[in-house]
């Protein structure tokens, strides 16, 4: 009965069973008993055309649901064909890890690098690789997912995909998107140095920057081929995740009227006119929240301790040295909508300061008395007027890190606390990474590694989130 039903079939439901039977991994009658069984069952789809527009599998159904649901931030990642597209299957996981909606496409040239069965099992979501799909191209899918998304990204970037889109070409499922999208498109090139070095490549290149197309590397370093090297390596998976972040950053506006106070750096308490007593802090991430939030609008007040990166732009910044001239300064501040603290404020200072040098006697250390500094997070959460709606802490530990933080949010009565591991083999002291663990009231949420600009657009995302919810 299934063979004389397939033999019936004309050429077009033929192909478009021999597609459906392959992708659930059975043979053409069995196809067909499953269908006619599925009919049985719903009589109203017992039609040729429930041959050709079949139900979704399983991780089909998971492609067009989980992406999207999982974050408002959509990506489209384009995977050239080149050697470096294995590094794109690290790129897939690093997107997901951050919470966006990723949608992957391969062309035929990628898929003789790497399978789509190993993007689609990261990615938990089959990979679009064909123009001609009979399933998704039936509502003309090239151009929805080329509108769906808010940033494509093409890595690796090979000669020549990059050529086909600086002529317009659209020819496969990549370069047809490519052409469609009106979203931002982030190019990460990735070839031979004297290919990269070409007249036609470099005129392409020209061309697509006048376009307005973003462009990631290429980083200089050994090649694939043995004794090649110069510029042509694909950016590593980080940078082009911090190019996607630095593209899906808030928007300007979007804290437009907060007022906020951030802290930032350590202090300095002095022991004589020479040597203090400090953190190891840069200053780094609480000028990045300051800065970030700035961009979006906020009208922004620094309290920054000594430091040697430069006062954020469009800042008002106030400079201090001691923990009680910072306390101080915060006071002055208020009112505030939102109140970081970020500096790492030294725990305690000298009972008295010398005036003169401590000299040293040769016989044994001068003794120093020590007291604590005012607690300027505790001061300000517990205050019962004037306390901003939304007051975060910073908690950097070197052990029990999330349960330390849980203690300090509840301790000093805080909104949020802000978590990080801060011993020396982590770098983040005086670094340009952090990763985050941010502790509230209703639970923890881990943040994956990032860039510290990346931790702060995180951050005053989710600041513009509570303020939205709370009015």
């Amino acid at each position: 009965m299934a063979s004389l039903t397939v033999r019936q079939l004309d050429d077009k439901l033929k192909k478009l069973l021999r597609l459906r039977a392959a992708r659930h991994g059975r043979s053409m009658e069995d196809e067909v008993r499953t269908i006619l069984r599925a009919a049985a069952d719903e009589p109203d789809r017992a039609t040729p055309d429930a041959v050709a527009a079949p139900r979704p599998s399983p991780l089909a159904a998971r492609q067009e649901s989980q992406p999207h649901a999982a974050s408002e931030k959509k990506v489209l990642l384009i995977i050239g064909g080149g050697i470096a597209a294995y590094k794109s299957l690290d790129l897939i996981r690093r997107l997901r890890e951050r919470g966006l909606g990723l949608h992957v496409a391969m062309t035929d040239a990628a898929q003789e690098f790497i399978t789509p069965l190993s993007a689609g099992a990261i990615n938990d979501a089959r990979p679009y690789t064909d123009l001609f799909d009979p399933v998704h191209e039936l509502s003309v899918g090239h151009i929805r997912l080329a509108r769906s998304v808010h940033t494509v990204v093409v890595a690796p970037a090979t000669a020549d995909l990059i050529a086909k889109m600086a002529n317009g070409h659209a020819d496969d499922l990549a370069s047809a998107i490519l052409l469609a999208t009106t979203a931002n498109i982030l190019l990460a090139p990735a070839m031979n140095p004297h290919m990269w070095a070409n007249k036609a490549t470099r005129r392409n290149m020209a061309q697509l920057i006048a376009d307005g197309v973003h462009v990631i590397g290429p980083n200089a370093g050994e090649m694939a081929e043995s004794g090649e090297a110069g510029v042509g390596r694909m950016a590593e998976p980080l940078e082009i995740v911090a190019a996607v972040q630095a593209l899906l950053a808030p928007a300007p506006g979007l804290l437009a009227g907060v007022r906020m106070l951030v802290t930032s750096g350590p202090t300095h308490e002095p022991i004589d006119p020479v040597r203090y007593i400090a953190n190891r802090s840069s200053g780094k991430q609480g000028h990045a929240i300051a800065e970030a939030a700035a961009v979006c609008g906020a009208r922004v007040t620094l309290v920054s301790g000594p430091v040697n990166v430069p006062d954020p732009p469009g800042v008002h910044v106030i400079k201090v040295e001691t923990a009680r001239e910072m306390l101080s300064a915060v006071e002055q501040a208020l009112p505030a909508d939102v109140a970081v603290f970020a500096a790492a404020v030294a725990d305690w200072r000298t009972a008295t300061n010398s005036q003169e040098k401590i000299k040293k006697s040769g016989k044994q250390a001068p003794e120093l008395m020590l007291v604590e500094n005012p607690d300027i997070l505790s001061s300000i959460a517990h205050l019962t007027s004037n306390r901003p709606k939304l007051v975060i802490g910073f908690a950097a530990e070197t052990e029990h890190v999330v349960e330390h933080a849980e203690q300090k949010l509840a301790r000093k009565n805080c909104d949020w606390i802000l978590a990080n591991d801060v011993s020396p083999e982590t770098g983040i002291m005086g670094g340009d990474s952090n990763t985050i663990h941010l502790v509230t009231r209703t639970g923890v949420e881990h943040w994956p590694p990032q860039t510290k600009t990346e931790v702060a657009s995180e951050l005053v995302a989710r600041i513009a989130q509570a303020l939205r919810t709370t009015r």
